[in-house]
């Protein structure tokens, strides 16, 4: 069996993340959330003050930009969490504000620079499998097996809505799909790296799929490209 690259696009609330992790675990690949990456410069930015609903202060982060270290370990049940300049931000990064924010700030071409290159460094030795935005398209544009996620934003918005809701955040639907809709706008009209398919990509619709189905989908197409 071959080692290859597993590059996994769509948009937001998809199910990237959990298709890429169950991925990476049953093959025993490294996992690595580019989306994480962004939140976490996202969640930099809050902490500092550098970012408000309507402006990012992106003359201090591009000074500072050198000094964000993003890691990825995993904890005693075998998940990948993320890990901010030596600290677990797992957490903190998956609240609305932190996602409207990386949204934001991946738009920025120094952070878009910065955290490709550092994912480009991971990926020299194949064996990965990494979800986001730009992956089959800027960051591994050769990777053997390229997938493209997507659903229709209502479903999405209701998933992430159920995902607020088991922490215990309430939101409101109607917020939710409209904070959908928004970043699949910004995402696809960015200036730098917009949201595409890549030619060579495959669609997975996983609107009316369950888990289990749009990942016996991938194991098939993993097998394919490995063997």
């Amino acid at each position: 069996m071959k080692k290859i690259i597993v590059a996994i696009d769509g948009f937001s609330s998809c199910g990237k993340s959990t298709m890429a992790k169950k991925l990476s675990r049953e093959v025993g690949y490294i996992y690595v959330d580019s989306g994480a990456m962004y939140r976490a410069v996202s969640l930099f930015c809050i902490q500092n003050g550098w970012i408000s609903e309507t402006e990012i202060n992106a003359k201090e982060l591009e000074k500072n930009i050198e000094s964000i270290r993003i890691e990825f370990k995993t904890n005693t049940e075998g998940k990948s969490e993320t890990y901010l300049n030596g600290k677990n931000v797992e957490n903190e990064i998956r609240t609305l504000e932190v996602a409207s924010g990386a949204s934001r700030v991946s738009t920025l071409g120094f952070v878009r620079q910065e955290l490709v290159r550092q994912q480009q460094i991971m990926g020299l030795e194949k064996g990965i499998v990494m979800d986001g935005r730009d992956i089959g398209t800027v960051v591994f544009p050769t990777a053997e097996l390229k997938v493209f996620l997507t659903a229709s934003p209502e479903i999405r918005a209701q998933r992430r809505l159920d995902e607020m809701a088991l922490k215990g955040e309430k939101a409101d639907f109607e917020e939710v799909l409209a904070n959908v809709k928004e970043r699949d706008e910004r995402d696809q009209n960015r200036d730098e790296s917009p949201l595409r398919k890549a030619e060579d990509a495959i669609i997975i619709d996983n609107s009316y799929l369950s888990l289990e189905e749009q990942q016996q989908i991938l194991r098939t197409l993993f097998i394919e490209k490995t063997f």
